[in-house]
């Protein structure tokens, strides 16, 4: 029966996530960057968003040492760049030269955000949770940066940029927009 609900196993599916590139910077180790796709907002006064990062990465530490990262949200037209910068380690290799992304100072903390992604948010590291395999990264969002271009009546405009999301192994684009929120009321 083809919709028979059936109980899965294996790997672990919420889709879709989005796909943000966080820039660290460490004092001894340099300047990194890390995609993730575990990420989302947690609170919206103070603002605050999340990144899950296992411990053996080469980010975690910098990110718990220096108590800040920014998440920089990429477009579809740096896809090969987002890859790259999640399979391909930091402490063998400067992820900007590979990449060819340009790193621009934060304003707010000591980590670098990424010129190529439209929107940039820096942030000052709250609290680390061990959840396991896992461990969530809370940071409070002390400065929000985005491309005049992407911006329609002083907002965010998703239908200006390809945004990236996350699904099950798999890369999608998005950008169409469906219904303003509470439009079923």
């Amino acid at each position: 029966m083809p919709n028979q609900k059936i109980e899965m196993h294996g790997s672990f599916i919420l889709a879709p996530v989005p796909v943000v590139i966080v820039g660290c910077a460490h004092k001894e180790m340099g300047k990194n960057l890390i995609t993730i796709a575990w990420t989302g907002v947690d609170s919206a006064d103070p603002e605050t968003i999340h990144i899950s990062i296992r411990p053996s990465r080469y980010s975690y530490k910098m990110i718990k040492e220096s108590r800040c990262f920014t998440v920089n949200i990429p477009t579809v037209e740096i896809l090969p760049a987002v890859d790259k910068c999640g399979i391909i380690s930091g402490n063998k290799c400067d992820k900007f030269d590979i990449t060819g992304l340009t790193a621009v100072q934060g304003t707010k903390v000591d980590a670098p955000m990424i010129k190529e992604c439209p929107i940039n948010l820096e942030c000052e590291l709250k609290n680390v949770i061990d959840l396991g395999l896992h461990h969530m990264f809370i940071g409070e969002v002390v400065a929000k940066h985005a491309l005049r271009s992407c911006m329609t009546n002083g907002k965010v405009d998703a239908a200006k940029i390809a945004l990236i999301a996350y699904i099950h192994g798999e890369y999608w684009s998005l950008g169409k927009r469906l219904e303003r929120s509470g439009f079923s009321l």
